[in-house]
C-alpha cells in the first residue's frame, strides 16, 4: 500500500499518532489485520473494523522478478518511500539498499520517480485515498462479515 499525502496525514492524526514512516506502516497493518475488504468496484476498495474505513484505489503494476527489479532501480540515488508489502516493510531510503532485505522472487512493482515511492509485493499495489469514519453500509458490511458476506453495493444501496 502507498499513500496519498491526505491520507498520511489523516493516519497520521487517526491512528499512528507519529510520522515515522515504520511507524505509520506498522499501525496501518495492525488496522488491516482487523478489518473487513469491501471491493466497491473495479478501481476502488474499503477496509473497515466498524468504526474507522480506509479508502483506497487499485493501482496497475508489472509482474517481474527480483533481478529485473534491481536492474530498473539501480540509477536512484535519492531516498524513496519504499514498501515491501509481503515482509511488513517500509522505509524511507534508497531503494538498491531496501531490495537487499527482500528474498527472491517475482513481484509486483509499482514504481513513481515523481512522487519517490516504490511498492513490492504478491499482490497488486493500493493508493490509500483517505482514512475516515466509517459510514453506515460500511458497518453493517464489517457486521455481516462474520456471516461471509464482505460485499456492499456503492451509495449504500442493497
Amino acid at each position: 500500500m502507498l499513500l496519498t499525502r491526505h491520507a498520511k496525514e489523516r493516519l497520521i492524526k487517526r491512528l499512528a499518532k507519529r510520522r515515522k514512516p515504520e511507524r505509520l506502516y506498522s499501525k496501518l497493518w495492525e488496522f488491516l489485520g482487523r478489518s473487513v475488504r469491501v471491493e466497491i468496484n473495479e478501481r476502488v476498495v474499503i477496509f473497515t473494523d466498524g468504526r474507522k474505513s480506509l479508502v483506497c484505489a487499485k493501482l496497475d503494476c508489472e509482474r517481474l522478478p527480483l533481478g529485473e527489479i534491481k536492474s530498473r532501480v539501480e540509477d536512484i540515488t535519492r531516498p524513496y518511500e519504499c514498501v515491501f508489502f509481503d515482509g511488513r516493510l517500509a522505509r524511507e531510503t534508497v531503494p538498491e539498499k531496501f531490495l537487499e532485505q527482500v528474498p527472491d522472487g517475482v513481484y509486483c512493482l509499482y514504481l513513481n520517480r515523481e512522487k519517490r515511492s516504490l511498492y513490492i509485493g504478491s499482490e497488486p499495489p493500493l493508493l490509500v485515498i483517505t482514512f475516515r469514519p466509517a459510514k453506515k453500509s460500511e458497518r453493517e458490511s464489517y457486521a455481516l462479515s462474520s456471516r461471509g458476506t464482505t460485499r456492499i453495493s456503492p451509495k449504500g444501496s442493497s
